[in-house]
């Protein structure tokens, strides 16, 4: 199992070519990494909550045992960045970041690896995503928007003269700093345009076509869909929908399914609320323009168009970030002009009571009995109190903390299922047309392995090692779900 595990490990390195030798494999050129190949281990590190999950890797808060420094470590996994032909945009990222540095841009301090897993250390933002400041309060004042979208336009141009185009703009992807200002993440779909000042090692990105699909589905263009090759005017509108979002609470292009969102973007079917500026709706309006070489920005006037827009008005772009970021939103609903540091504590500020429903059944909850242990989680009800169809799905003893009906997102279809937590504690879905259980989440106290993730208040994620799982809850108790299941992993 050693030697195996061995050849595994060097197997992975020749393939990804990102060791501490790669400057060596850089023929004729002089670049070398900034952020160092480090021999750290994971145990050296105190692991905190998941600050997000994608396909082949998630992040993590993390601090530094011997320093107390925290940063947000991005875990990838070697077996399925080798099994998915991922090996490209891995090498690139890493290699793009050592080369970046902007006030806007996310760091990258060191990197790391083991036999099963490579570790980036990055600069943590402890005052979230865009996105949840977005959610939490419901949309963005038009001042609000003006200065997070000039700060993402700042880092933008810089990334764009550099010859790069990052081609996942959304709010999910750019982040704030304690004090509020803006950080664009996640490089993993970044590409280079042929003039690009980076330099890039031999074979980096080699399985990356310029017009291949990747990114977000409502922040795709309509030109990337028609297989044209990349350009920065694809960051361009994605920029449009990500200020449509800030000031409005939703993308311009939401619809049920990635076909019918594909739909509504190749017709630019854009419906602006009465509420928006003229200047706003203008700016939006052009740079979601279905030709790319006329969005501000990207013609013959450079950035110069975008940043002398009425809509920036006020803005001093010498002198962006010195200036006082909105307050942040923090999830337990108070205001501050810092976030909080991040720490791991359950939010004692919830009441347990609030979760569960009796969705399908016609009753009402009722015999909610009281616990003594702050932030332990109530049990609701006993059994009788819900539809006694779902008792043959539990074990004897065994009683239900929350339960819904929910849809089950997929690609391009939903599907209605009961979800249901138990004290035991368990995580079921099940079909309730023909009462057959669908799936059992494996139970993990480590949020490592099992977290929830919320998108809206009504979208979330079940993340497991294997599989992430999208679920759509009418009654819009997403961030219950989440509270439900982290107080039951710290009981």
């Amino acid at each position: 199992m050693i030697l195996e595990r061995g050849k595994m490990e060097k197997d992975v390195e020749s393939k990804l070519n990102i060791n501490k030798n790669d400057d060596n494999n850089n023929k004729g050129k002089t670049f070398k990494f900034r952020a160092p190949q480090e021999n750290f281990t994971i145990q050296d590190f105190e692991m905190g909550k998941i600050y997000g999950v994608g396909s082949y890797s998630k992040v993590v808060r993390a601090k530094k045992k011997d320093t107390g420094k925290v940063y947000a470590l991005k875990i990838m996994d070697k077996k399925f960045i080798t099994k998915e032909n991922k090996t490209a945009y891995v090498k690139l990222e890493r290699i793009v970041l050592d080369q970046l540095s902007h006030p806007g841009i996310i760091q990258l301090y060191f990197t790391f690896q083991d036999t099963f897993s490579l570790y980036m250390a990055l600069e943590s933002c402890e005052g979230g995503e865009l996105f949840d400041q977005i959610t939490r309060k419901g949309r963005l004042t038009e001042d609000e928007a003006r200065f997070y979208a000039a700060e993402v336009v700042d880092a933008l141009e810089y990334i764009h003269k550099l010859g790069l185009i990052h081609r996942d703009i959304k709010p999910e992807n750019l982040l704030l700093t304690s004090d509020g200002h803006i950080k664009i993440a996640d490089f993993g779909s970044v590409k280079p345009m042929q003039d690009s000042q980076i330099t890039v090692l031999p074979n980096a990105g080699s399985d990356d076509k310029a017009c291949t699909f990747v990114g977000t589905a409502a922040y795709v263009p309509p030109e990337v869909l028609n297989s044209s090759p990349a350009t920065i005017g694809n960051d361009l509108w994605a920029l449009g929908c990500t200020l449509f979002q800030m000031l409005s609470g939703t993308s311009p292009f939401k619809d049920a399914s990635e076909w019918l969102i594909f739909q509504r973007i190749i017709a630019r079917d854009v419906k602006y609320p009465d509420y928006f500026s003229d200047h706003a709706r203008d700016l939006i309006d052009k740079l979601l323009d279905i030709d790319p070489q006329k969005r501000p920005g990207a013609g013959h006037d450079g950035y110069d168009a975008l940043k002398n827009h009425p809509f920036f008005k006020g803005i001093d772009w010498c002198d962006i970030r010195s200036k006082s970021p909105p307050r942040l939103v923090l999830e337990k609903g108070h205001t501050s002009g810092r976030s909080s540091e991040g720490d791991d504590t359950p939010d004692s500020s919830w009441n347990p009571t609030h979760i569960g429903d009796a969705t399908g059944t016609g009753d009402t909850v009722s015999d909610v009995t009281s616990s003594s242990d702050t932030g332990s989680i109530t049990k609701l009800a006993s059994i009788d109190s819900f539809d006694s169809k779902w008792q043959q799905f539990l074990d004897p003893g065994e009683s239900i903390l929350m339960i819904s009906m929910v849809k089950k997102l997929q690609k391009l279809s939903s599907k209605k299922v009961q979800l249901i937590l138990t004290n035991k504690p368990k995580l079921i879905y099940v079909d309730p047309s023909k009462l057959a259980g669908k799936g059992n989440m494996i139970w993990s106290d480590d949020p490592n392995e099992l977290s929830v993730q919320v998108s809206s208040p009504s979208n979330f994620k079940i993340c497991l090692p294997k599989k992430v799982m999208t679920f759509e809850d009418p009654k819009q108790r997403a961030y219950q779900w989440k509270k439900a299941i982290e107080t039951l992993q710290n009981r």
